[in-house]
């Protein structure tokens, strides 16, 4: 391959992952870059998983044989049968040099081996391939995982130029992760409360718009519960804003630990002393069964002072609900009916008759400072 047309595959490979808007994409836009640059029928991405001592393959493209997936959920191997992704590369490092790729053929050790691996000749026989190319990618100074080329048995066997040029297109396989563990990151922190590892109240807005048109295109259930943690400035005005937040992680613990008994719940701060619970499918009786134990455990507490609980869904007799704010607005005046007469338990809206004064006190329009739009939350959902 010319010079010309390997410049410009490795600008392929960058714009590839670059336009890649998650992981996965980002993985199979490597392998595939690869792949076409160094003419391969097969191409794979592997992290090296050191906690796990294996090396575990992310994707899989081009010509798979019998029995590899693009995106396998377990396909991962012991370390230890790949010496050189961790003892070569040390060794390499240790004398000044850089982590150059090799080459490896279904006949034994070919161009730059570090060391006969015959684990990787038994792979090249089984699934039919004539030679591979082996690339560490070194990732923030350290040995990230490892780009893998293939040959079909054959095709011409790759030489020490392909290798230099698998070494290339590794590094700019690294760059590219590089980019893409930060805008992982970036999302997370974006949808993420700090203090709790919760969602945050963005994270809700985005699933809960989403999952209202799932409700109105097909009927999904869709449920709220608002929780106004009772006590916490109490707590910060007499022992401190440092246990004040250990009473907010405690309780976002017990939060998540009760929405995990509903599939696929979203626990979340919303800020302050607010937290919720958005439910999306399950039946709106067992909404108010988790809810019912959240508050039991928020009672138990050794700090605080228990929770308002409120929970709107529409399954209940609310009326037609178009929007995530008009949920909000439901499971807010539940929880607002629940702080006032300091239940134990939640409220739950349009479970008090065809005139429940929740649904009256969320759909009422604002009207000065005792308006249902007290809340500060109020009005920012569309």
């Amino acid at each position: 391959m010319g010079e010309d047309r390997r410049l410009a595959a490795v600008v392929a490979l960058a714009q590839g992952m670059a336009a890649a808007h998650t992981p996965r994409e980002s993985w199979r836009a490597a392998a595939l870059g690869a792949c076409r640059a160094l003419d391969g029928s097969f191409a794979a991405l592997s992290v090296w998983e050191r906690e796990l001592g294996r090396l575990r393959v992310l994707v899989n493209v081009g010509d798979r044989a019998r029995g590899e997936e693009e995106f396998p959920s377990d396909e991962a191997y012991p370390v230890h049968q790949f010496p050189e992704i961790t003892e070569f590369l040390h060794e390499r490092w240790a004398a000044g040099g850089e982590p150059n790729a090799w080459v490896e053929t279904a006949d034994g050790p070919s161009t730059g081996h570090p060391g006969y691996c015959h684990q990787r000749v038994a792979a090249l026989r089984r699934r039919g391939r004539g030679c591979c190319v082996v690339a560490p990618i070194v990732l923030n100074g350290r040995a990230w995982g490892e780009l893998y080329v293939a040959r079909s048995v054959g095709a011409p066997v790759f030489d020490r130029g392909d290798a230099d040029f698998a070494t290339v297109l590794a590094s700019v396989v690294a760059a590219g992760m590089a980019q893409c563990e930060r805008l992982e990151e970036a999302r997370r922190l974006a949808f993420t409360d700090a203090l709790t590892g919760l969602a945050n109240r963005r994270a809700v807005d985005v699933r809960l718009e989403k999952a209202i048109e799932r409700h109105r295109s097909d009927g999904v259930v869709v449920s709220l519960v608002v929780c106004d943690l009772n006590g916490l400035k109490r707590v910060n005005d007499t022992r401190g804003h440092a246990v004040g937040d250990r009473l907010l992680e405690r309780f976002g613990s017990v939060l998540s630990l009760c929405g995990a008994m509903l599939p696929g719940a979203l626990a979340a701060r919303l800020g302050g002393d607010e937290f919720c619970l958005l439910v999306v499918g399950s039946p709106a009786d067992d909404v108010v069964r988790a809810a019912d134990e959240l508050c039991r455990r928020a009672a138990e507490l050794e700090l605080g002072e228990g929770v308002a609980c409120g929970v709107a869904s529409t399954e209940d007799a609310i009326g037609p609900v178009r929007s995530g704010r008009r949920l909000f607005r439901l499971a807010d005046a539940a929880q607002y009916q629940a702080k006032a007469v300091r239940a134990g338990k939640p409220v739950v809206a349009g479970r008090e008759g065809p005139d429940d004064p929740v649904v009256r006190l969320a759909d009422a329009e604002p009207s000065g400072e005792g308006a249902v739009e007290r809340r500060r939350f109020r009005g920012r959902l569309p």
